[in-house]
């Protein structure tokens, strides 16, 4: 995956706040993506330990989700962790797994916020402005706004605001649990990015990009080759 170096890392959590402010003008919720034109998707997560980090990045078939590729990267955590600032501690790593991805994706589903963010700068946006797909945050929990319960049932959301602006949606990805918390990342529009997290959900809450990704970061942390036994690499 073509992944353009906006800028670098060495900067303290003040220059941190100052970049995030500037980059997210940046960022463009649209357009429309249009499922039926989706052939693969990717799954990206980071799984930290001590002053490690171990990024992986996953691509499915779409709507197949069977898994096609699976790459990983492992880089020491060189900024601190501060709330609000964690893409600055985790997407060395992770630009360095998409580095490495050789199959043409439609998609990137990120374990992580997007536009549901203080500053509107979550890691799915912040890796949406360095690379040239379509970015969304879906994460297991809420960063910020407020919110109604959505219904019961699969495929149920309500709008999530903050500070007046609705930055995503609370998303019942499986019937009677817990929801997840979907934001545009960059380059797609909200419910565009609902729309794709809910047909990467199958019988579980997590969408199955998240799943394997998480599975194979774990893989990677422990050693061991993040595609699994047929090193899908």
């Amino acid at each position: 995956m073509k992944v353009e170096r906006l800028h670098g890392f060495d900067l303290s959590p003040g220059e941190a706040r100052r970049l995030q402010d500037e980059l997210s003008s940046r960022v463009v919720a649209g357009p429309a993506l249009d499922l039926g034109g989706v052939r693969r998707v990717a799954g990206a997560d980071v799984s930290t330990q001590g002053e490690r980090a171990y990024a992986t990045v996953v691509v499915l078939e779409f709507p197949a989700l069977s898994v096609v590729e699976v790459r990983g990267f492992e880089a020491a955590l060189e900024f601190p962790y501060v709330p609000g600032l964690l893409s600055f501690r985790e997407l060395p790593s992770l630009l360095g797994a998409l580095e490495k991805v050789r199959t043409g994706v439609e998609a990137l589903i990120l374990d992580a916020q997007g536009l549901a963010h203080p500053r509107r700068m979550g890691l799915a946006s912040h890796a949406g402005l360095f690379v040239d797909v379509p970015t969304i945050g879906c994460a297991k929990s809420r960063l910020v706004g407020g919110y109604e319960e959505p219904g019961a049932e699969k495929g149920s959301a309500t709008d999530l605001v903050h500070r007046g602006e609705v930055v995503g949606k609370v998303v019942r990805t499986r019937e009677r649990v817990s929801p997840v918390y979907v934001s545009v990342g960059n380059g797609i529009d909200l419910a565009s990015s609902v729309e794709m997290v809910l047909a990467c959900c199958t019988k579980y809450r997590l969408p199955e990009t998240t799943r394997h990704a998480h599975n194979a970061a774990n893989r990677l942390r422990r050693g061991e080759d993040p595609g699994g036994p047929t090193g899908l690499l």
